[in-house]
């Protein structure tokens, strides 16, 4: 269809012509669809736009359409897959939207606002599901990799602390068996600064405790360990038993063990730090001896002065008579 063809120019002869009426431009393009054989489904198949949309665009019914803008897109849409003008068409339906009131923009001959091309909902829905899929398979993937590692970490045997030389004892005691569970708790002395972390470095605990203050740790943190400023102002209880200074404070500590098995150890460690003096075992004739040394030498004689008895001759031997 041309632009001239939006003009019903035909009358019947023998009667006076009227003036000729304005084809609107549903009108138009339904007779265009109905010659080529092609439904309102085929139409929406080729153009992507809703079959209510354009029977209202048939209908010239633009108060049920989205906005006038859509009006013009669809119906340049419609005239494209019918093989009309679609400049005459959108001119068309300017002026059934003016004659309804609602105006539209100022048509351009440019497919901006072809909503042919724009995607449709349900594409915009299966995009929104695809995003979250994704979410979904990454956060899952993350969970079991940390899982994973976690496990590992775990299943790793806890390296044996190191303890100082010390000088063997004659017997030595067997060592404790080491605390592998317990509550741990911080308490602070005085103010102190300090840092508790586990083996990712995740901080569990960042501050300055007031004296008086505690801070227990998780029994659930994966090899948790401290940094503190002043190590002697910081208590250390396990269960409630308290264990030996971490320092003297003359100097800050770090990456100390806080997990159950090492202060365990320090606990145990605490009564065997200083070794008792072995004692001097005397016996009676040890102490004769050093009685009559001390007596000899101070020139002290009398009957009470104890001599050692001479020795007793030994007997001779007589070699037998010849016979």
């Amino acid at each position: 269809m041309v632009a001239s063809e939006l003009r019903m120019d035909e009358v019947n002869p023998g009667h006076d012509a009227a003036p000729a009426a304005p084809a609107r431009a549903g009108d138009v393009l339904r007779t265009a669809r109905e010659a080529q054989g092609l439904s309102l489904g085929d139409i929406g198949a080729r153009t992507r736009i809703p079959s209510r949309h354009l029977a209202a665009i048939e209908a010239s019914d633009y108060q049920s359409l989205p906005s006038a803008t859509y009006a013009v897109g669809f119906a340049k849409a419609y005239a494209r897959a019918v093989g009309a003008d679609e400049v005459a068409i959108a001119q068309a339906v300017r002026a059934d939207v003016d004659r309804l009131g609602r105006r539209v923009t100022e048509y351009v001959p440019q497919d901006i606002a072809d909503p042919a091309r724009v995607p449709s909902r349900g594409l915009a829905i299966v995009g929104v599901g695809l995003a979250l899929a994704l979410l979904v398979i990454a956060g899952l993937w993350y969970g079991t990799d940390l899982f994973r590692r976690d496990r590992t970490a775990q299943e790793v045997p806890a390296a044996t602390p190191l303890t100082n030389a010390s000088v063997p004892a004659p017997t030595p005691a067997p060592s404790p068996t080491p605390v592998t569970t317990g509550k741990v708790v911080l308490t602070a002395n005085g103010e102190v600064w300090l840092r508790v972390y586990d083996a990712d470095n995740v901080t569990l605990k960042i501050g300055t405790l007031k004296p008086g203050e505690s801070y227990e740790v998780p029994a659930t943190a994966k090899g948790p360990l401290l940094n503190v400023g002043r190590p002697d102002k910081l208590s250390v209880t396990l269960d409630g038993k308290p264990i030996p200074p971490l320092g003297d404070g003359s100097r800050a500590i770090k990456d100390v063990r806080l997990d159950p098995e090492a202060i365990g150890a320090r606990l145990s460690g605490a009564p065997a730090a200083a070794a008792a003096p072995t004692p001097t075992v005397r016996t009676p004739l040890r102490e004769r001896t050093e009685r009559r040394s001390t007596r000899a030498a101070s020139g002290e004689t009398g009957g009470n002065a104890l001599t050692a008895p001479a020795p007793s001759p030994s007997p001779a031997t007589t070699a037998p008579a010849d016979l």
